[in-house]
C-alpha cells in the first residue's frame, strides 16, 4: 500500500535541541525545496502503478517522501545504494533529511526496486517541476539558453571480440545450470567449457598485446577459430535445451528461458562480427556488438585526446541561466548535434512560454539551417560560431565574444554532473536505468543550485 509520508515525525529536535547546527547549509536548503507537495505526489502516484492493487492493498510501504530524498541524496553524493543505507542510517542529520528519524531505512534492495518506478517521463516531470520552481524564485528567467552533449559511459570493460566471446559463453553456461536446476535432469545438458576457452582468450589477449608481425597472424587466426567453435558449440546446447524444455517450465524457468534466448541472439551477432573481422578484415561490421550485458553501448568519438573513443550513450545538456539545467535527452543512438539543435529551441520555448533571447552552442551544432531556424523562432541573438559567412562578421562583436565566453559555461557544469553526480559512468542496468541515472543526476544538480541560489 502506497504511503506519502510517515504517520509522525519523531522527538528527534526534542533529544538534539541544537540540531540545527549538525546541517551542511546547501543540504538544509535542499530540503526547504523538496517540501514541494507536487514533488511527492509525482513520486507516490509512480510508485502506485508498480502493481494494480498498490495503493490500496497490502502491507504499508516506504513512504514516497523517503523514496525521493533517499534517491536524491544518493545521487548528490554520488553513493552506491549500500553507501546510501549505511550513511542514512548512521546519520540522525540523514534521518532528518529522508524524513525517517526514528523509523526502519529501507535497505538497498528495497530502495533499487522502487527506483525503478521513476523512470524517465517521471523525472522529466520532476525536472519540469523543479523549472517551475526555479521561476518562481527567480533563480531563472529563460532569457539565456546553451546546449552541448557529453558522452556518460555504460558499465562495462574495454570491448574486444574474444573477451566478448567469453563473457558470452559464461553467461549462457551460467544460465545453462540454473536451467537444469529447475527442471532436473534428462531434459537440459551442460557442458561447461569456460575452462578451455579461458586459457585461449588468454594467449589471444598477450599475443594481441605485440606487435603482430604476419607469420603471427596465422596462429592468431587459429586461436579465433578455436575460439569461435567453442562458443558455437554452446549456443547449440543452449537452442536445444530451449527446445527441450519449451512448454514445461514454471514462472522462475521461463525467465530462465527468456534470459537464454536473449543472449543466444546477442552471441550470434558477436560470432557475426568475429568472423567478419578476423578472417574477412571487415572492421565497419554494422550493429556492432560492445557489450554482452549492455547491448546499448555504442562507440562514440568526442574527439578528446587522452580518450579518443568512449563507449556509452550520447546525452544533450540544455541549461539556462544560473547554472540550471532545463532539459536532458538520452539519445537511444547517436545523432549529430546538428539535429539536436532545433527540438532543443522548442522545447525551452515550452518550458517558459516564449523563445530566450540568447541561443548559443558549439561549432558542432553549427549549420546555415539552424541559424535560419533559430532565427525564425524570434531569437535575437544566436550564437553558433562558423554557421556562415555572416556568422564571421558577427564574431568580431563584442555581445557575440561575450555570448561564446558563457558558453563555456556548459563545459564546466558538465565537468561537474560527472564529477559530483557520478555521470561519468552509468550504474544502473540497460537503456532505462540510463535514463533513470541521467535524470536522477540532473535532478540533484538542479536541487543544488536552487540550495546554493536561496543563499
Amino acid at each position: 500500500m502506497v504511503r506519502r509520508k510517515h504517520g509522525q515525525r519523531s522527538v528527534f529536535e526534542v533529544l538534539l535541541p541544537d540540531a540545527d547546527k549538525l546541517w551542511d547549509p546547501a543540504l538544509r536548503r535542499v530540503d526547504e525545496v523538496l517540501e514541494d507537495e507536487e514533488l511527492v505526489d509525482l513520486v507516490a502516484d509512480a510508485l502506485g502503478r508498480r502493481r494494480p492493487g498498490s495503493r490500496r492493498k497490502g502491507r504499508p510501504s516506504t513512504p514516497a517522501e523517503v523514496v525521493l530524498r533517499m534517491l536524491v541524496l544518493k545521487h548528490l553524493y554520488d553513493w552506491s545504494f549500500d553507501e546510501c543505507e549505511r550513511e542514512v542510517r548512521g546519520s540522525l542529520v540523514y534521518r532528518a533529511f529522508c524524513r525517517i528519524d526514528c523509523e526502519r531505512v529501507p535497505d538497498a534492495k528495497t530502495l533499487i526496486r522502487l527506483s525503478h518506478a521513476l523512470d524517465a517521463d517521471v523525472l522529466k516531470k520532476v525536472l519540469a517541476r523543479l523549472v517551475d520552481l526555479a521561476c518562481e524564485r527567480k533563480v531563472v528567467r529563460g532569457w539565456k539558453l546553451r546546449v552541448d552533449t557529453t558522452v556518460v559511459e555504460t558499465n562495462v570493460h574495454y570491448p574486444t571480440d574474444s573477451s566478448l566471446l567469453s563473457d558470452g559463453v559464461t553467461v549462457l553456461t551460467r544460465t545453462l545450470k540454473k536451467l537444469k536446476e529447475e527442471v532436473g535432469e534428462g531434459l537440459v545438458a551442460v557442458r561447461d567449457r569456460s575452462r578451455g576457452l579461458a586459457h585461449r582468450v588468454f594467449e589471444l589477449a598477450q599475443r594481441s598485446r605485440k606487435l603482430v608481425q604476419e607469420e603471427g597472424k596465422p596462429r592468431l587466426q587459429q586461436l579465433y577459430g578455436e575460439v569461435l567453435s567453442i562458443t558455437r558449440a554452446v549456443v547449440r546446447e543452449a537452442k536445444a535445451a530451449v527446445e527441450s524444455v519449451e512448454g514445461q517450465v514454471r514462472a522462475l524457468g521461463a525467465d530462465l528461458v527468456q534470459q537464454i534466448r536473449q543472449t543466444v541472439e546477442i552471441v550470434t551477432r558477436v560470432i557475426g562480427q568475429t568472423r567478419a573481422r578476423v578472417f574477412k578484415g571487415d572492421t565497419h561490421y554494422p550493429g556492432k556488438v560492445l557489450s554482452i550485458f549492455e547491448p546499448h553501448t555504442e562507440s562514440i568519438r568526442k574527439g578528446k585526446a587522452a580518450k579518443p573513443t568512449e563507449f556509452g550513450k550520447l546525452v544533450k545538456i540544455q541549461e539556462a541561466e544560473g547554472q540550471f539545467i532545463t532539459d536532458y535527452e538520452v539519445c537511444a543512438t547517436r545523432v549529430a548535434d546538428q539535429d539536436l539543435w532545433v527540438p532543443s529551441l522548442k522545447k525551452h520555448r515550452d518550458l517558459f512560454g516564449r523563445p530566450p533571447r540568447m541561443a548559443v552552442a558549439d561549432t558542432g551544432f553549427a549549420s546555415r539551417a539552424n541559424e535560419v531556424a533559430a532565427t525564425a523562432l524570434g531569437i535575437k541573438q544566436v550564437v553558433l560560431p562558423g554557421a556562415s559567412k555572416r556568422t564571421k562578421e558577427k564574431e568580431r562583436k563584442r555581445w557575440f565574444r561575450r555570448a561564446l565566453r558563457w558558453r563555456t559555461g556548459c563545459e564546466g557544469r558538465i565537468s561537474a554532473l560527472k564529477r559530483r553526480h557520478g555521470l561519468r559512468r552509468c550504474r544502473y542496468r540497460g537503456l532505462a536505468g540510463m535514463d533513470r541515472w541521467v535524470g536522477l543526476g540532473v535532478v540533484a544538480n538542479n536541487l543544488l543550485v536552487l540550495g546554493r541560489a536561496a543563499a
